[in-house]
């Protein structure tokens, strides 16, 4: 079961696709965070929406929001696509222990071995505020996210 509005968000440390770390603590009363888990890398559905969140990173990536998108892909699979794609935001591995991060979010599906298209807006504090799963097949709308940020 997903975490739920007004908890803790979980705290994480993972690494990006140039084998850098990010943690969520890195944005502790800095940032909002829009944290977006997806299936797989290459994939119809997560490529649309990580491409459509690229064209508006402007309004997810600024001093006051930092989005994170988060798969159970390795890290060389997310370099190239990060690079095929064009993708300037951080795409984290969750890849091992794998699904560690997927599984203390409630999103990670067993059966399937990939997390399902969970988005947690996260304020400052570290609290989640807005949150939204989708199963594999269902791309989010991401509106519903600028909507959520709005709001804090």
């Amino acid at each position: 079961m997903a975490i739920e509005v007004g908890s803790p968000a979980p705290e994480f440390s993972l690494k990006n696709q140039h084998g850098e770390l990010v943690s969520l603590a890195d944005f502790r009363g800095e940032k909002n965070v829009v944290l977006v888990f997806y299936p797989f890398a290459f994939t119809g559905v997560c490529t649309g929406e990580l491409c459509s969140l690229e064209r508006e990173l402007p309004s997810f990536q600024n001093e006051d929001v930092q989005i994170l998108a988060v798969s159970n892909d390795t890290l060389p699979t997310l370099r190239v696509f990060s690079e095929k794609e064009g993708l300037e935001y951080p795409l984290l591995s969750d890849f091992w222990p794998h699904g560690e991060v997927s599984r203390a979010y409630g999103v990670f599906d067993e059966e399937k071995g990939c997390a399902v298209r969970g988005t947690f807006v996260i304020d400052k504090q570290g609290i989640v505020r807005w949150t939204v799963v989708n199963g594999l097949p269902d791309a989010r709308d991401q509106q519903e996210y600028l909507k959520a940020l709005q709001s804090i």
